[in-house]
């Protein structure tokens, strides 16, 4: 949806990418909020959370061990103590906007799958999930940035909705509310789906799944050029940036007049992988 190519490149490709100072101390802070919640409700406090930085950033490394690329050239570790301090005041924001000693989530990290009808197979990890005693769920998602301006609050709300239509599949059971908690801005997002909404989403990745499908098997990827080129790692290989993409490695075969025109494809073959994942 951001852009066809950069799927290619990801995707396809498989083109190696550098590991971000913003996307990993997502991960970590993402990791630091998880962990909290092994403590009983009554130590679930600022100061416990901000401690849980420094060894949640060590098993990071450990099981990543290029995120050191992050701080070469900082041999006096100046802007890695920046950095673990944004890290730390972005965690202790969250207790302005949720209390964790109120809260004790039905799960956490939770992987999720299922099969359309279709045969097309969605997938994600759902940062929590609140279950009231009444049996209603609360899909809750953490972001360090900011939150969007009005006009781009539905993107924003596409991979909740993503993941409650997964969760519906599932379990049978509409998510009572989606929730979405941005601790760069410390702003907090809701959204209460109707089955209505996610039958929308569901046909909306249908045809997105058919794009991807046709754009594999012609090759035709499109750059979709925005402000957001600005961080991509792949503009030297861009046509957009006057690059030329490496050799595309599938066997393509010509789009028809009508997929062209339109393009579609016909439904996908029985017993074929197809998956679409959540972020």
């Amino acid at each position: 949806m951001q852009c066809p190519l950069l799927y290619r490149f990801r995707v396809i490709d498989r083109l190696p990418e550098k590991p971000s100072e913003a996307a990993t101390r997502g991960t970590l802070v993402h990791a630091v909020l998880e962990r909290l919640f092994d403590a009983p409700a009554a130590d679930r406090t600022a100061p416990a959370a901000r401690a849980l930085v420094p060894g949640q950033w060590d098993r990071l490394l450990e099981s990543k061990p290029e995120l050191t690329e992050l701080f070469e050239g900082d041999p006096g570790g100046e802007r890695l103590a920046g950095w673990l301090g944004e890290a730390e005041r972005l965690v202790e924001r969250w207790f302005s906007l949720e209390d964790p000693t109120r809260l004790e989530p039905a799960e956490r990290e939770l992987f999720v799958e299922t099969e359309l009808d279709s045969g097309l197979r969605l997938r994600g990890v759902i940062d929590r999930v609140d279950v009231a005693p009444s049996g209603e769920v609360r899909i809750v998602d953490y972001k360090t940035g900011k939150a969007p301006r009005p006009e781009y609050a539905e993107s924003a709300l596409f991979q909740m909705k993503f993941y409650a239509l997964v969760v519906w599949r599932l379990k049978k059971v509409v998510p009572r509310r989606l929730q979405l908690v941005y601790l760069g801005s410390g702003d907090v997002m809701t959204y209460d789906p109707v089955p209505a909404d996610l039958e929308r989403v569901e046909r909306k990745l249908l045809a997105l799944w058919e794009a991807i499908r046709l754009a594999t098997e012609t090759g035709e990827w499109r750059p979709r050029p925005t402000k957001l080129c600005g961080w991509c790692d792949h503009r030297a290989v861009c046509p957009e940036f006057g690059g030329t993409p490496p050799v595309y490695p599938l066997s393509v075969r010509p789009a028809g007049p009508v997929e062209a025109a339109q393009g579609r494809m016909e439904p996908a073959e029985a017993g074929r992988p197809v998956a679409l994942e959540g972020l």
